[in-house]
């Protein structure tokens, strides 16, 4: 108890403090009361109406479950369906977990500073909910855990916080997708992430954006990787939103481990992205990758990336590309940073434009114009992500398929 009371203090003097690079939301002007849903079962999953499953679609979560593991989806400030199906794989919504569990303590707030920024002050006094998800020590996971964080109310603050545990020697893999409902147009998303993947463990996370036009989007996460431990993140945004910022952080805390990020961005116009990412290389061994594609069709796309290294041996790569197709603006900022002898770190940033002699080459070749552009960008947006199983690295190319008619 006294851990969660420390919380809240930080919290309340944190209410007013602006984030790292700073915005302008006022948080005031948003709902955060509770709404009420009721609880489906499968069956009733399939239920829904058919809009709402197809947004889900888009961000990843099918309510069919099926080639899933288990499933978590809360619509607005409630948890409507919540289940593992795995051996060795537990699936709790957070508030529940809290309850359940005393471990779940040791980890909650403990990689975040709920005083970082008033984001996090925010989620941390009035959190809805959010899910903590566990791989058991050995565990293997074949499908992946699907999880959906769904905005159906207008103008709704929805505040949840995410708890991800990978225990020694384990495998887990997470497809978690955030979306809002057709009719939906704004509101505020808040979600604390926090990542804990120890010796020997593996741990894919995919996070798809699905969001509507006028939503801004403020996701808070850190990472924790101990020896030998493997942590691999994809984010995927090619749908119209309003503002998204974030900053994730990555600590590579035993030897011989592992992070790769790798994103895609399509910006539409009028929107503003600040995004990129931190890890820092702390012991011998450690590798880090950090692969960013930006595409911009009149929005502000801003690529930020930092890389640390505090040990000898360490080897980690940055590579912010960014591609203009209707104006806009596009600045990468790649950072290296070496703190002892015998690191290897290196960056590559470029921002550019579809090029005229591949479009008339690609026209030549009997491919309209627009359909040459197509071909580029989708090029230019295939990352070849190391490490993933081949059901997820197809989950994520099919995200592109759905997303790409509507964004380019």
């Amino acid at each position: 108890m006294q851990h969660l009371d420390d919380i809240e203090k930080k919290a309340k003097a944190a209410v007013d403090k602006k984030a790292l690079f700073g915005d302008d939301l006022d948080l005031a002007q948003y709902d955060r009361s509770f709404v009420p849903h009721k609880y489906l079962a499968d069956q009733e999953m399939c239920a829904l109406p058919q809009d709402e499953q197809q947004r889900m679609l888009m961000s990843g979560l099918d309510v069919t479950g099926k080639g899933r593991g288990g499933t978590y989806v809360q619509k607005d400030t409630t948890v409507i369906h919540c289940h593992s199906m795995q051996d060795g794989v537990e699936v709790l919504p957070a508030k529940a977990a809290l309850e359940k569990y005393d471990w779940v303590k040791d980890y909650f707030w403990k990689l975040v500073a709920p005083d970082q920024d008033k984001y996090t002050a925010s989620a941390a006094l009035e959190l809805h909910d959010g899910y903590v998800i566990r791989a058991l020590p050995g565990s293997k996971s074949i499908y992946p855990i699907q999880a959906c964080l769904y905005i159906e109310k207008e103008n709704l603050q929805q505040n949840v916080h995410n708890l991800i545990v990978v225990e020694e020697g384990a495998e887990l893999h997470v497809i978690t997708g955030c979306a809002t409902s057709p009719t939906m147009k704004k509101g505020v998303h808040v979600g604390i992430s926090e990542f804990f993947v120890k010796k020997n463990a593996k741990l894919s996370f995919t996070m798809i954006h699905n969001w509507a036009e006028e939503m801004d989007v403020r996701p808070r996460s850190v990472a924790r990787v101990e020896e030998g431990g493997v942590f691999i993140n994809n984010y995927i945004c090619m749908k119209p939103v309003r503002s998204i910022q974030m900053y994730p952080v990555t600590y590579l805390a035993g030897e011989n481990s592992t992070a790769m990020f790798y994103s895609i961005i399509v910006g539409t116009p009028g929107s503003n992205f600040d995004v990129g990412g931190r890890t820092f290389l702390q012991k011998p061994g450690c590798r880090a990758e950090i692969i960013q594609r930006a595409i911009s069709n009149g929005a502000h796309v801003m690529n930020r990336g930092h890389l640390i290294g505090e040990a000898p041996g360490i080897k980690a790569h940055l590579e912010c590309k960014g591609l203009l197709l209707n104006g806009g603006v596009i600045d990468s900022v790649p950072q290296l940073s070496a703190h002892v002898e015998g690191v290897d770190m290196s960056h590559e940033a470029a921002v550019g434009k579809v090029a005229q002699e591949e479009i008339h080459y690609l026209m030549s070749r009997g491919l309209s114009e627009s359909e040459s552009i197509s071909t580029i960008v989708r090029g230019f947006l295939n990352i070849d992500i190391m490490g993933l199983p081949p059901m997820l690295k197809a989950e994520i190319d099919k995200a592109i398929d759905m997303s790409d008619k509507d964004a380019l």
